[in-house]
């Protein structure tokens, strides 16, 4: 039973890595195999599989179907994913998330001749309750290769782009953050302001945990 219940209107910070923390992301194919299920399967009406929708004729643009969920933002590292979500339907979030990581560990496992649980067993979620946890939490998730110290586009994917140069993606409600800022780059500088803290603090939290080991 999971103990975060998914209300309507609501937002969520949704992860998850590779079982073993293996690598669930292995080329530029796989990312975007995961990014355009985020975008086809956010659809209250079933879709099949992604393989299946490419031949449907007349498909309505992304836009225009009636969406499970609103995209705020997200991160996709080579082992680990970061979403902020926020609820749109009843059991939105979760029928979202089933046909996102199920269609992508089909498509992953046949693609490396692989069986078995591909992610570390279900999502995690948790509930985004104040206006402040949703600013700083859409700076760590946008920014979080720089959490990881990834510098090189080759191993992550994110939305930072969406929000700083207004590039066209999955982010349907990143306005929701964007219009607390006088401009694009108040919040450019918001975010790489509040990750500092961010990477501070995990430091800290490191040094104590080495400090509790000894």
């Amino acid at each position: 039973m999971r103990k975060t219940k998914f209300v309507n209107g609501e937002f969520y910070h949704i992860y998850n890595r590779g079982v073993d923390k293996r690598p669930v992301f292995m080329d530029e194919y796989d990312f975007a195999r995961f990014l355009q299920g985020m975008d086809e399967f956010n659809s209250i009406r079933p879709i099949g599989s992604i393989f299946e929708n490419s031949f449907r004729k007349n498909k309505p643009l992304s836009n225009q179907v009636a969406k499970l969920v609103d995209i705020v933002c997200f991160c996709l590292n080579k082992n680990h994913y970061h979403l902020v979500l926020r609820q749109r339907v009843k059991n939105g979030i979760s029928e979202f998330m089933k046909k996102v990581g199920t269609g992508f560990a089909q498509y992953f496992n046949f693609k490396n001749k692989r069986s078995g649980t591909l992610f570390q067993g279900p999502f995690k979620a948790k509930h985004i309750n104040s206006n402040d946890y949703l600013l700083h939490v859409s700076a760590y998730v946008n920014l979080n290769n720089k959490v990881h110290q990834i510098n090189t586009s080759d191993y992550f994917k994110s939305s930072w782009n969406e929000y700083v140069l207004n590039n066209k993606g999955l982010c349907s409600f990143k306005d929701v953050i964007l219009k607390q800022f006088e401009s694009q780059n108040a919040y450019k500088l918001f975010a790489e302001s509040s990750l500092k803290d961010i990477i501070e603090r995990k430091k800290l939290s490191k040094e104590l945990e080495n400090l509790l080991l000894d």
